[in-house]
């Protein structure tokens, strides 16, 4: 008997992306399991963000556009899980009466003996295990994948709602996120990210220790993954052992995710980030210095509360100087419950986007400034897709989905995706580099 179908949207970060596959794995004995797909389904899961306003608005967005298919009898049950349901759970239950169940970030084995309850599909044999399961059916190309490390966040920056909606850090046990690893090896993944909210502080509510540098060794024991990048690191206390391991492995990709915010010492202290100007920058430099060639991806927030123009041109010059290879930047949007929301938001939304604007046109002729650099040089390339006329393609300064694409013309190759072969970089552009076939 053919399977219904089940079509799982996933919104906002990679964090929200494992726990989808998470929650797929543990349906996929009852369901045909699609990810983000227009194909018609039978039901459908939507993991919404509640990270910051444009966010919210994208997962409120998505559950009214699937609500009007339920009403409509075009799918036949609608759920919706994740960050945004966790904080506005009441509301959006008082308000869009189309959803058969909100849940927030309980535990995924939890929401999937509660779908299949209301399925009245029946559980397997026993009841699902309420243990965490390691295995995933994967939204991304079967070559790249990421390992969720931890959950929540102890730090308390005042603009942040992760803790109140996540909680505090909770570490993976090392020997699950091992077993999880192998079985994302023997599924074909080549290149392994790791994510969580704060990377460095991995293992510390175990005993009391950080272990993400024992963790990253045990990891490159598995032969099978090319690369491993890092992502969300935090600037205070991140290891020097842990640089010292990227530059010594060339399996670790030369690459660090980690949001800086802000480089005003005064913006830094109302931000409660626990560092200053001084301290950021040596950070910086500390990180070259011991990985030569590193790129930095980064993060900025502009109209934080207080934020003077003065303060504001202190950033612009700062990220010239420091020319990260990778930049974005967010407006300051209130969360309710954070510190940060009892301040007042005294720059104006107009003020905030033009200031939005002028960093990312610093950044963009910084990063066209990197890219051409590279050409010339040949490089290690990842194929990730055909698209147009072209294979796209990431090197070890690249990851899916937020930073630069290598661009190859299917008329010079025959290349297979999930491949690594090496290139020459002919041409750059702002955010993409053409590459010929050495």
């Amino acid at each position: 008997m053919k399977k219904p179908r089940l079509n799982i949207v996933t919104l906002g970060c990679s964090k929200n992306k494992v726990d989808s596959e998470r929650l797929a794995a543990s349906l996929e004995f009852k369901y045909e399991i699609v990810h983000d797909s227009e194909q018609k389904s039978d039901v459908v899961i939507i993991n919404t963000c509640g990270f910051i306003g444009d966010a919210k608005e994208e997962s409120i967005d998505t559950i009214l556009e699937y609500a009007e298919l339920r009403r409509a009898k075009k799918i036949k049950r609608l759920y919706v899980t994740g960050c945004l349901s966790q904080r506005y759970r009441k509301d959006l239950q008082e308000e869009i009466h189309e959803v058969d169940g909100f849940y927030g970030v309980e535990a995924v084995q939890l929401i999937a003996n509660d779908i299949l309850r209301n399925e009245e599909l029946g559980i397997r044999n026993e009841e699902l295990s309420e243990e965490y399961n390691v295995n995933r059916v994967l939204s991304t190309p079967e070559h790249y994948a990421y390992l969720k490390i931890s959950e929540g966040c102890n730090r308390r920056c005042a603009f942040c709602a992760i803790p109140l909606i996540r909680g505090e850090h909770v570490s993976v046990p090392m020997e699950t996120l091992i077993q999880e690893a192998e079985l994302l090896a023997k599924k074909g993944v080549k290149e392994l990210i790791l994510i969580a909210q704060d990377l460095t502080y991995y293992g510390r509510d175990i005993d009391g220790q950080y272990h993400i540098v024992e963790l990253v060794k045990r990891l490159l024991e598995i032969k099978e993954f090319e690369w491993i990048r890092l992502h969300y690191g935090y600037p205070q206390g991140f290891p020097d052992e842990l640089l010292d391991l990227m530059n010594q492995e060339p399996r670790i990709c030369n690459y660090i995710d980690l949001p800086l915010q802000h480089i005003s010492t005064p913006i830094l202290k109302n931000m409660r980030r626990g560092v200053d100007k001084e301290q950021t920058i040596n950070f910086v430099k500390n990180a070259r210095n011991r990985v030569p060639g590193i790129a930095f991806r980064t993060t900025f927030i502009v109209g934080f509360p207080g934020e003077t123009e003065e303060q504001f041109e202190e950033l612009c010059d700062f990220i010239k100087e420091m020319k990260f290879e990778r930049a974005g930047v967010f407006a300051y949007s209130p969360e309710e419950g954070t510190p940060a929301y009892e301040m007042e938001d005294d720059v104006p939304e107009e003020v905030k986007q033009q200031r939005v604007d002028d960093i990312m046109a610093i950044q963009q002729n910084i990063s066209l400034e990197t890219n051409e650099k590279r050409v010339g040089t040949i490089e290690k390339v990842l194929i990730d897709r055909i698209e147009g006329d072209y294979y796209v393609g990431r090197t070890q300064y690249d990851s899916p989905e937020v930073d630069d694409e290598i661009l190859i013309s299917l008329d010079d190759a025959d290349l297979e995706v999930g491949t690594f072969v090496n290139a020459k970089i002919v041409k750059a552009d702002y955010f993409d580099l053409y590459a010929e076939m050495v």
